[in-house]
């Protein structure tokens, strides 16, 4: 029956809407300059909403249809806390709505950024006012600042999360001691894309999701995360319907470099390439694959095809985020899922051998750090990737190794 006067609003009053404003009130209904015709490009609209004082913002996409990327680098609508200088609660682009968004206090921000290429329908989207959580024990998130420690949701482990929570928990160690994560018991909504419940763990002190490690819900607790510096932000949302368990995290500092006394021995492992860091022998190996994808399969920890999105150097290495086509072989290699998009991150050791370039297609195959990101090294196979090669790698997944 909602959705009867959801139309019925939006085909027979045939609302106009501008370019963000000012809103208040118990309820109504914002969305994209024009809609439903198309939204311009190259324009940033921003809508300030308030309801009663004492009660929080619920804000629920009605409709969502702007241009699709894995990171929502070009069009997208960002949530925040309050009005200015606030927490974001989430970005999204694409066609998949998420799930109902709730803020901290009776008023929130919504902006939505188009460039100049792309565009779609844009976007509608319900706000209403509703009561806070009342509990003390509800209260979640803060700065965690000492050597050790956990988070946790709240109510855990009495009794299931609330409904309507956001939390953040801002995680810095010292300048040069990185951030070891570890779930020990987890259970959160499951979705497919993880829309309405979900904790996101991000590299650095802001929700951004150029730096985000990964997006997590259902009940398998994610494997260890390792932060690229000395800070990490993890942020959980809860939607307005259905709870769950929760969760308690673990975290604790560790040294830049590990002694080695802490690196277990291993019988297969060379010190050339025990370590994402290239050395002068490692990286003076001679630049041309050898084998080929048949005889390279098996003795690699990860198989996929994909396009290389993003290729940064640092140090020696190149450190690349690959939108993936495919994956052949999985081993233990984070994969990150935004609606219908995967991504992983691979670090080419030595950043010229083998060589890849931003925005073309490859087959990877390589070994996997403790931290789940994929390790390309000189002699790993990589190759362009052809629509052909795909018979092959289909046959070659049934196989057992």
């Amino acid at each position: 029956m909602k959705d009867f006067y959801f139309y019925f609003f939006l085909l027979v009053l045939r609302p106009t809407f501008a370019c963000g404003g000012v809103v208040s009130g118990e309820s109504g209904f914002i969305g994209s300059e024009g809609f439903p015709g198309v939204y311009p490009p190259n324009s940033k609209c921003t809508w300030k909403i308030t309801v009663p004082e004492g009660k929080v913002v619920v804000l629920s996409f009605r409709y969502l249809d702007l241009e699709s990327d894995n990171l929502c680098r070009y069009d997208f609508v960002d949530i925040y806390n309050g009005h200015a200088n606030g927490q974001r609660i989430g970005r999204f682009c694409g066609t998949v709505k998420p799930g109902a968004l709730v803020s901290n206090s009776n008023k929130m921000l919504v902006q939505m950024t188009s460039d100049a290429n792309t565009a779609g329908s844009g976007f509608i989207a319900k706000f209403s006012a509703a009561e806070p959580h009342e509990r003390g024990d509800q209260y979640c998130g803060g700065r965690l600042e000492k050597p050790s420690g956990s988070f946790q949701t709240p109510n855990w482990p009495e009794r299931d999360y609330p409904a309507g929570v956001t939390c953040s928990w801002h995680i810095v160690a010292p300048k040069n001691q990185l951030i070891e994560l570890k779930f020990e018991k987890f259970d959160v909504e499951r979705d497919n894309y993880c829309r309405y419940d979900y904790v996101a763990v991000f590299n650095g002190g802001e929700i951004n999701d150029a730096k985000r490690i990964g997006k997590y819900c259902g009940d398998s607790p994610p494997g260890p995360i390792l932060s690229e510096k000395n800070e990490l932000l993890i942020q959980f949302l809860s939607d307005l319907s259905l709870t769950a368990d929760g969760f308690i995290g673990h975290y604790k500092f560790r040294p830049k470099k590990l002694p080695t006394t802490t690196v277990p021995p291993t019988t297969t492992t060379t010190p050339s390439t025990s370590s994402l860091k290239p050395t002068v022998a490692l990286c003076q190996q001679k630049c041309k694959r050898s084998g080929t994808l048949e005889s390279n399969y098996c003795s690699s920890n990860f198989v996929i095809t994909g396009t290389v999105i993003t290729a940064i150097t640092r140090t020696g290495s190149l450190h690349a985020t690959i939108s993936i086509i495919n994956v052949y072989k999985e081993g233990n290699l984070a994969i990150q899922q935004a609606g219908k998009s995967m991504s992983a991150k691979i670090v080419v050791v030595c950043k010229q051998c083998p060589l890849i370039r931003r925005g073309l297609n490859y087959i990877i195959m390589g070994q996997v750090e403790e931290d789940g990101r994929g390790k390309v090294l000189p002699n790993s196979f990589v190759m362009s990737f052809k629509t052909k090669n795909q018979k092959i790698l289909n046959a070659l997944k049934n196989r057992t190794c």
